[in-house]
């Protein structure tokens, strides 16, 4: 029997029978911490949702709350960011208890600039969980990068410090990564986003400057929120609503003719979301870590779990504009697979009212030097396995077929040295490919024996590896210290699909 249909029929025999199916990977100690790892009659593995609960949408779309900067001096910037327990209203008349950021969820938008010294001191209030900040794709030193080895006990603070160096500019976020809670935080409510500007931007400023964090939301008929169930564990968690800001479906107006820039965030923990907007106009100018070379058209966009892009969006003519999704089929294991396509993200109500004159967009943006020949290749490929019993499911998601071991070095790169790494899917689903601690360069794609290359040069930090293809990319690590590599889908990171790289001077 084919992989995919052995792990389906196998699914449907659990869910028939209801037996206890407890998800075990290969060399973990601590599967009892994990959320969601007790698999009784209590969890319905075909039901994506306890019960939808609607919400209010059509909202003005709400600008997310500005970290304050208490640093007196130029150039540093320094604040205080407490992960704790909040309630939150999504739903009329239902409080939901989630994890905030300074007591918002997404947490605060951070505004810094390139050269700056950003000190943030980190108060971890959550009842006896550890936690960390992990700064998703920032240059940071491998000691401040908030890894699953330095986690933040329940009760303590920690001080991250570091600086932006020059050429950092680009649309980052900052989410927890402690090791078998990372899931359950996020989904709970923990993300940010982080904005390196350039001293000099070229895009013009009458553009605006928008942040839209997507976030993914499940409500039980109480308004709380179910934990994950096996369907979760195996696809990773898609919930009922996708937020903007928090919000359902809120509302952006403009003045006809505007132009807009916006910067788009996937921080769901398992959701791609192909995007475009119906009759306005999409140019890319960016992507994970900065503005690209050149402006970009687009009709439509993918966003996986965790990648980011920068737009410019222009609205020609008035009327309601509606940014909503396409389908994308990313690959499924059982039953419940979300419809996603036609979902209303944003509703943009463009008046009859001109806009102001607008400069014109660049035709060039800033240069992106390729980088070097490498000096080593590696191969990583992505595999699925499960065995059965009556009783009994054992699951791993790994990387070169290995789960994931905190006390195992994976890979021992050179600091400053380039290399070619190949990522291969072999399994059956979509995996998000994330890489700690550098911005990496695509160079092709391989997919049924045809190769492709990118629409465009771009420094990443995530890329979406489709099952059955390859994606081969070239990275430099400059900062020694170990690194993690991953699947993004948080899910599938934690039941195994993660490693280590040492990078030594």
């Amino acid at each position: 029997m084919h992989r995919r249909e052995f792990l389906v029929a196998g699914l449907a025999t659990l869910a028939s029978s209801r037996a206890l199916a407890q998800m075990k990977m290969d060399d973990m100690s601590n599967m009892d911490s994990m959320p969601g790892m007790d698999m009784g009659a209590g969890h319905d593995m075909g039901a994506m949702s306890q019960s939808a609960v609607a919400l209010p949408e059509g909202e003005a779309l709400r600008e997310l709350p500005l970290l304050a900067n208490e640093a007196t001096s130029p150039g540093q910037f320094k604040a205080r960011l407490t992960a704790e327990p909040a309630v939150a209203r999504f739903a009329e008349d239902k409080d939901t208890p989630i994890l905030a950021y300074n007591g918002t969820s997404p947490g605060p938008l951070i505004e810094a600039f390139e050269g700056d010294r950003v000190e943030i001191t980190f108060a971890n209030r959550i009842a006896d969980e550890a936690s960390t900040i992990h700064w998703h794709g920032m240059p940071v030193p491998a000691d401040q990068d908030g890894n699953p080895m330095d986690p933040v006990a329940s009760g303590s603070n920690r001080v991250y410090a570091f600086e932006l160096p020059e050429g950092s500019a680009g649309s980052y976020w900052y989410h927890p990564h402690p090791h078998g809670k990372t899931a359950e935080q996020v989904y709970r409510g923990l993300a940010g986003a982080f904005v390196v500007k350039a001293k000099a931007d070229p895009i013009p400023a009458e553009y605006g400057d928008t942040v839209l964090v997507f976030t993914d939301l499940r409500l039980a008929a109480d308004g709380s929120m179910p934990e994950n169930t096996m369907t979760d564990l195996m696809n990773g968690r898609v919930g009922d609503h996708v937020l903007v800001n928090g919000q359902k479906n809120p509302k952006l107006s403009v003045g006809v003719g505007a132009k807009r820039r916006l910067r788009l965030y996937n921080a769901t923990n398992a959701r791609f979301l192909k995007l475009a907007f119906d009759g306005a106009p999409m140019t890319i100018i960016g992507s994970d870590g900065g503005l690209l070379e050149v402006p970009v058209a687009a009709e439509e966009i993918l966003l996986s779990p965790a990648e980011r892009l920068e737009l410019i969006v222009s609205f020609e003519k008035p009327g309601p504009i509606t940014l909503y999704t396409l389908d994308y089929d990313r690959g499924w294991m059982g039953a419940g697979r979300p419809a996603d396509a036609g979902l209303t993200l944003l509703t943009v109500d463009v008046s009859e009212i001109p806009a102001e004159p607008l400069p014109p967009l660049p035709d060039r943006l800033r240069p992106i030097e390729p980088l070097s020949a490498p000096a080593v290749s590696r191969r990583l490929v992505f595999t699925e396995t499960m065995t059965m019993t009556a009783t009994d499911m054992q699951m791993g998601f790994l990387i070169n077929g290995k789960a994931f071991d905190m006390a195992r070095v994976d890979i021992v790169a050179k600091a400053g040295q380039t290399e070619l790494w190949e990522i291969a899917n072999k399994a059956d689903m979509d995996h998000p490919f994330h890489v700690h601690g550098t911005q990496f360069q695509v160079i092709e794609h391989e997919r049924d024996g045809k190769v492709s290359k990118p629409t465009y040069l771009a420094w990443k930090d995530t890329v979406n590896v489709a099952r059955g293809e390859t994606v081969r990319l070239l990275l430099r690590q400059e900062r020694p210290g170990p690194r993690m590599y991953h699947c993004h889908i948080l899910e599938h990171e934690q039941l195994g699909m993660m490693g280590i790289v040492d990078v030594q001077v």
